[in-house]
């Protein structure tokens, strides 16, 4: 008896283990982010909304400190005489100061240092404060390019680190808190040299900031709006573009104070505003934190209605020791992988051309003869129907077409600029107004080139895996800053000769939209998880014949 009562108690707790073990084993429901995100978070819901506002106002920043020059360094719009009707030798040349020219727009070259002044003060400009003028004047151009040179240089660094340990809002953290104290010093700058180097420093700190707000949006929200929230971005950098005439002119006697001014913009939202950002699921997920990736999915769904299943577990396709290798070997894997090379290498030419037009074009607004806060006013409002534009367009239109149809369109702007710039301004007449069909047709031009832009850095983001992601989208930065830091130099040119600078911008726009040409199409592809999970996917997409998305259709990948 005593043996069959033990017997019965042991029978009785196995069946207690039994019926206790299944339920988190067998019935653990495995789901992707994607089909969390579609299946229980929602694709865009209150919470994404949330997220993409707070994250994208970081934009705001970047395009403040990347255009800030076009005050800082503005050519000043006339001059005047000191001594008037007085003959002032210069060399064996007399070089006179007339009452007629005693507000000029011509050159000053002619005219002894100390004999003129700048009509709005010599602290308005760099140019006014450091003479870059005359055969100082390619020197102009020199903090410009070096700033673009410093953001090709952090581009590669903020992918590597958004890509490993640091994450994609850390980087946001860092970059914006680099960027306020360079945009401080450099305000501090006592020559033209060490300017340069701090905006080296600027354009070097600031350039985390745009690419890792984009991952960070599209990353959050499901796969039809990845298109629209990668665009949503951009309207913050236009409205960074937009404040920048508001600030600068009531700053216009010092152009140090317009730096002291937007130092200040990113300090206050990386301790306000960037706590309240929650970090990539997606990324944590890849670095081996589902736990972690889990809290951020159940976060978004509450704030959305909604509640994640209890036995709820991710599905990481790479192993956390696999995903760790794999982070080492970021650059190594992506450039020895032919596929991918290719396609790095077309996002890159393409980058380049769209870089150089963007920047260039904006830059080269002070030689369309208009007042220069009346014209960078109207470029930044151009950018908000490219914007529009672009976000509905790319909810039903093929990434790739739309991305050379407008590269086309601007280079098309870009060359018809020359026959209006040749009507509305002559070589030696300074006093004439600008051409107004030039400068629509250069709004026009900026536009496309804007909407390019844009439709690149999501087309970027849909052609590479998330382990990788972070890090192709610096190296597209890289070309696009690449591209920004030679447009200086043309600018200067085209103070010269603006027909010779407009050819230029149209020829290398029109290329960037032949070489996309080459790239496959993303159009409501999957978001992959890494390089050999991609490769088999397309090959397989291949092989099915799917035409009508190339990169495939059958997620396995968050």
């Amino acid at each position: 008896m005593e043996e069959e009562g033990q017997n019965l108690v042991q029978g009785n707790m196995n069946l207690i283990e039994k019926e206790e073990t299944p339920p988190s084993t067998t019935n653990q429901l495995e789901l992707t982010v994607d089909e969390v995100m579609e299946g229980h978070v929602g694709s865009f819901g209150f919470s994404q909304l949330l997220h993409v506002f707070l994250v994208s106002l970081a934009w705001m920043f970047d395009s403040q400190n990347t255009l800030i020059t076009i005050f800082s360094d503005a050519q000043p719009p006339a001059w005047r005489c000191k001594n008037i009707g007085h003959g002032v030798n210069n060399s064996s040349n007399a070089s006179f100061c007339v009452s007629g020219e005693r507000k000029g727009r011509g050159s000053v070259c002619g005219f002894e240092p100390g004999t003129w002044e700048w009509v709005g003060g010599n602290t308005s400009s760099t140019i006014a404060e450091w003479g870059l003028i005359c055969d100082r004047k390619f020197l102009a151009a020199l903090p410009s390019s070096l700033f673009f040179v410093g953001s090709l240089l952090g581009s590669s660094m903020y992918g590597r680190l958004a890509d490993s340990f640091l994450g994609r809002k850390r980087a946001v953290l860092l970059s914006c808190l680099l960027t306020s104290v360079t945009a401080f010093l450099t305000s501090l700058s006592p020559n033209v040299y060490i300017y340069a180097f701090l905006r080296f420093a600027n354009g070097f700190s600031r350039s985390g900031i745009g690419m890792c707000c984009l991952v960070l949006s599209t990353e959050a929200v499901g796969r039809k709006w990845r298109g629209q929230v990668g665009q949503y971005g951009f309207f913050f950098f236009t409205a960074g573009f937009l404040s920048l005439p508001l600030i600068a002119y009531p700053t216009r006697a010092c152009w140090r104070n317009l730096y002291k001014i937007i130092s200040l913009l990113p300090l206050a939202y990386s301790l306000l505003l960037l706590p309240y950002v929650s970090e990539s699921p997606r990324w944590l997920l890849i670095r081996g934190r589902s736990k972690e990736a889990l809290e951020v999915l159940n976060k978004l769904a509450r704030l959305n209605g909604k509640k994640l299943p209890e036995n709820l577990s991710l599905v990481n396709p790479s192993a956390a020791k696999e995903g760790e290798e794999e982070d080492e070997g970021v650059r190594d894997s992506l450039w020895s992988t032919k596929w991918a090379a290719k396609r790095m290498i077309m996002v890159m030419v393409a980058g380049f051309g769209v870089g150089f037009v963007y920047y260039g074009i904006q830059l080269n607004v002070e030689n369309l003869n208009f007042n220069l806060y009346f014209s960078v006013a109207l470029n930044a409002l151009m950018e908000i129907p490219a914007v529009f534009i672009g976000s509905v367009l790319l909810s039903f239109t093929n990434r790739r077409l739309l991305f050379s149809q407008s590269a086309y369109l601007a280079g098309i702007s870009c060359i018809l600029c020359i026959i209006f710039s040749r009507r509305g301004h002559g070589k030696t007449d300074h006093k004439a107004g600008g051409s107004w069909p030039q400068l629509t047709l250069e709004a026009v031009g900026f536009m496309a080139a804007s909407t390019a832009f844009d439709v690149l850095y999501i087309y970027c983001v849909e052609l590479f895996p998330t382990n990788v992601r972070n890090f192709a989208v610096s190296l597209l930065r890289q070309a696009l800053m690449l591209g920004a830091s030679v447009a200086p130099m043309l600018v200067v040119l085209g103070r010269v000769s603006p027909s010779l600078s407009f050819l230029i911008f149209g020829i290398l726009s029109i290329l960037s939209g032949i070489v996309s040409m080459w790239l496959p199409e993303t159009k409501n592809a999957p978001l992959y998880d890494n390089l050999k999970q991609q490769e088999a996917e397309e090959k397989l997409s291949c092989q099915t014949g799917n035409s009508d998305v190339e990169l495939g259709t059958r997620s396995t990948s968050a």
